[in-house]
């Protein structure tokens, strides 16, 4: 499957986006965090294919562990539409359940094994 554009937004709307970026292989990953939140996410994508179209302002940051994945949430609805890889400053992941027109249950996927890469018991 090739990289295709596609339009995105957190639960309420707020923040808006565009991607350009594969669907499949999707991935789960068992750290701390994601078995938590439990998005499903893209395969990673250049920085220069996400645009955010409204909201900037309404990101809020979350970074724990190292430190270095940068995960975004909506401040007023409280979803994680995208982050930014702890592997690659360059490399993005899209949460599949926030893009327009995508069943993201209907995607098959793999597991990613966050939980391996932590440098703090349980992160």
């Amino acid at each position: 499957m090739s990289a295709q554009h596609y339009t995105g937004s957190c639960h309420c709307g707020t923040v808006k986006f565009e991607v350009r970026t594969e669907l499949t292989p999707a991935t789960r990953c068992n750290c701390s965090l994601c078995r938590r939140r439990g998005a499903l996410m893209s395969p990673a994508f250049h920085t220069s294919d996400l645009r955010i179209v409204e909201g900037e302002t309404a990101l809020s940051l979350y970074q724990f562990n190292s430190r270095v994945a940068r995960h975004f949430f909506c401040k007023v609805c409280g979803v994680y539409p995208f982050h930014q890889t702890r592997k690659d400053k360059d490399a993005w992941r899209v949460n599949l359940g926030c893009l327009d027109g995508v069943d993201s249950y209907a995607l098959e996927h793999t597991l990613a094994d966050g939980a391996s890469l932590s440098v703090v018991e349980d992160a």
